[in-house]
């Protein structure tokens, strides 16, 4: 026979039974005494208890290389919560490729939210992808540019482009935001300018649909072994929009300044796309701090020379004018 519980009983039951769950939580936090392989982890949309514990477990043998390799300006809370969730969709990739995308990512300092940057599955390779956001963000740290805007531009805009003219006459781009996307129709064009520091503007890049899938033809080898496979799965599959966005960010890329940080994005993007190991391309976070010294020593060398030394110079002058005249003496005895 079944006897109903009453409310009280019931509250005094969970509050127990919370209790009792708490220092298994605790452990999850707690350093493994060995590595745990990534692929103990497995790829369930939820991530269970069990399967939690390990991804703890596998970032906290690798945390002090992510910690070495991120830059200051990284809130290192944001980056490790968004690498807890993507690493169970990696569960059937090899460790290595995991952790040097994901130190790849970390050296740039992006966030792998999906926004900013992605970790994506190539059979049994993962892979660092940037986002358009990322080279914007990468663009905005270079302190060469004030602001991007991307945009893009549907069937029913008013728009003009006249490449020869002057600034504001040369881009003009007028949706009517009361109507639905729908009702401005598909989107024809996507295009990217910046403005720089000292308030001058970029020249403004345009890519067709066409132009879009030119360069994805022609560059994405993932995009190539997905359509191979029949699995339809990668980016310029389920995100071509943002994929057509980030093309022409990276055009835009090539005429406005760009710092040593940003032509290495490019190349372990390309690297990527190739399937070649992208670390390679990574900032070096022991060549970065040693840049770092050599630029402040740069600046205090240039400082002490902008401090005037009248004294000292004519301190000089006294010492050799005390030789001359000595040495004159000398040759006038010598006579």
């Amino acid at each position: 026979m079944t006897t109903a519980l009453s409310l009280k009983d019931r509250l005094k039951a969970a509050r127990q039974g919370t209790e009792t769950a708490a220092p298994a939580a605790e452990e999850h936090d707690q350093v493994p005494d060995s590595p745990a392989e990534l692929g103990d982890v497995k790829g369930h949309e939820q991530v269970e208890p069990a399967m939690s514990k390990t991804v703890m477990e596998w970032l906290n043998v690798y945390r002090a290389h992510f910690e070495e390799a991120l830059p200051d300006c990284v809130d290192r809370s944001v980056f490790f919560a968004a690498v807890r969730a993507v690493l169970p969709d990696l569960a059937k990739c090899t460790p290595a490729s995991v952790l040097q995308a994901l130190l790849t990512c970390a050296r740039f300092g992006l966030i792998p939210d999906g926004a900013q940057a992605a970790i994506t599955r190539q059979g049994v390779i993962a892979s660092f992808v940037p986002m358009y956001q990322g080279y914007i963000e990468l663009m905005y740290r270079s302190g060469l540019v004030e602001s991007v805007h991307v945009g893009v531009i549907r069937e029913n805009d008013e728009f003009s482009y006249t490449p020869t003219a002057r600034y504001p006459d040369d881009f003009v781009h007028r949706p009517d935001v009361r109507l639905t996307q729908k009702q401005r129709g598909e989107v024809v064009v996507a295009y990217a300018y910046a403005w720089l520091k000292g308030g001058a503007r970029s020249q403004v890049i345009l890519l067709t649909r066409e132009d879009a899938e030119e360069i994805r033809d022609e560059f994405s080898e993932s995009y190539r072994r997905a359509e191979e496979s029949g699995a339809a799965n990668s980016f310029w599959h389920t995100r071509f929009l943002r994929m057509w966005e980030k093309s022409a960010i990276r055009r835009l890329v090539r005429v406005v300044p760009k710092s040593a940080e940003l032509r290495a994005l490019i190349d372990a993007d390309d690297a990527g796309e190739r399937g070649e190991t992208q670390i390679l391309h990574a900032p070096d976070p022991e060549a970065a701090r040693l840049l770092a010294e050599v630029e402040r020593a740069h600046a205090a060398a240039e400082a002490s020379q902008d401090v005037p030394a009248p004294k000292v110079v004519r301190s000089l002058a006294l010492k050799r004018n005390k030789v001359r005249r000595r040495a004159g003496r000398r040759a006038g005895r010598r006579g």
